[in-house]
């Protein structure tokens, strides 16, 4: 039996919240302070026996803060697990490779997945990502530069995509 780890942080855009793993691994992450809603999101296969609140998580937990004060490359060293069929698995590896500031559309992501004609599977892909920050969905925008839909709400979507906005 597996146990997780979960703290909550304050940051510039809201409360953030993180599960990891007992290795330190990113199993759900997002802008609330209620763990409940992350765990319904980590899949079965990883779900743990356990969760346990800590007040520091480590690495991730310095990694949220360094994000937040301006360190936007930070989130990239965080390991993250999560499990799902093959194209979200490699539609959510191709997401941690869109740089702060570079937002995507919809139609360029499932470019990058490899796969064009699959713009709902992409959007799919974002909508069911676990892993919120470190798997920057909020990098993926409509055609046109609209925001489209975000799980944390589009004003943290809005505040995240202007924190990452070149100075």
């Amino acid at each position: 039996m597996s146990t997780a780890f979960w703290s909550t942080m304050d940051t510039k855009a809201g409360p953030f919240t993180a599960v990891v793993a007992g290795d330190g691994a990113v199993l759900a992450s997002g802008w609330t302070a209620d763990v409940a809603e992350l765990t319904p999101l980590i899949s079965p296969a990883l779900a743990p026996a356990t969760l346990t609140e800590r007040r520091d998580l480590g690495p991730v937990s310095a990694a949220v803060h360094r994000y937040h004060a301006g360190d936007l490359d930070i989130i990239a060293d965080v390991e993250v697990r999560q499990r799902s069929g093959a194209f979200r698995e490699h539609a959510w590896e191709m997401l941690r490779r869109v740089p702060a500031g570079s937002p995507v559309s919809y139609a360029e992501y499932a470019g990058m997945t490899g796969n064009p004609n699959a713009v709902r599977a992409a959007a799919s892909a974002c909508a069911r990502n676990a892993a919120a920050l470190f798997v920057p969905c909020h990098r993926v925008i409509r055609t046109g530069g609209g925001l489209g839909n975000f799980r944390w709400g589009t004003d943290t979507k809005r505040w995240l995509l202007t924190h990452e906005q070149p100075a």
